[in-house]
């Protein structure tokens, strides 16, 4: 049985789901995936992200890391999505990429993979449940299957009890955090591989 391939997809504005996404890659990895971990491209105006020493410095910690393309969607056999939230829905950089899909969604390239997704806002409720329900809706139109946590592990009800993916204020996941995340990432590939045979 070959080894179910994962892209782990995020957008990162001041490290939290760049930290995410680099936890999910390492777990998928551990569990027996080909990972490739891959950024949204930035869509901001470089003068606004080089006024903010945060976003600044975030963009120059992942500018080594490939930008997603539409070959890493046709690779993978299921996808890892992290992006922080703006005003309750997924950043305009995620959904800028997103809207670039039309063409392989046009010929099912990414129905019947596996996807899962993760997010980040200021609060607690901030919007964090209506991202991951919004990228949800999305992902049903191409027709891939969810592979939402749950209540699948003890560790989720730790991290704060969000079953339809991890969520975080912004920061460096904590030690709990860092296994719900794990979880996540862990649950996809054995679904993912389940579903390859």
């Amino acid at each position: 049985m070959s080894k179910p391939k994962i892209t782990v997809i995020f957008y990162s504005t001041y490290g939290t789901n760049h930290a995410v996404a680099t936890i999910a890659a390492e777990a998928a990895e551990a569990a027996g995936a080909e990972v490739r971990l891959r950024r949204v491209k930035e869509t901001a105006p470089a003068e606004v992200v080089a006024g903010q020493d945060a976003w600044k410095a975030t963009a120059e910690r992942v500018s080594d890391i490939p930008e997603v393309s539409h070959d890493d969607m046709e690779w993978a056999d299921g996808y890892f999505f992290s992006t922080p939230t703006r005003y309750g829905s997924a950043t305009s950089q995620m959904r800028a990429f997103i809207d670039t899909l039309g063409g392989l969604w046009m010929k099912g390239a990414m129905a019947n993979k596996t996807v899962t997704a993760t997010t980040s806002a200021q609060n607690v409720h901030g919007g964090q449940e209506a991202t991951i329900l919004g990228l949800y809706t999305t992902f049903m139109h191409w027709g891939t299957i969810i592979v939402a946590p749950g209540y699948t592990d003890p560790v989720l009800f730790e991290a704060g009890g969000n079953p339809y993916g991890f969520s975080m204020q912004p920061g460096k996941p904590d030690e709990t955090q860092t296994k719900a995340i794990q979880h996540q990432a862990k649950r996809l590939v054995e679904v993912t591989a389940k579903l390859n045979g």
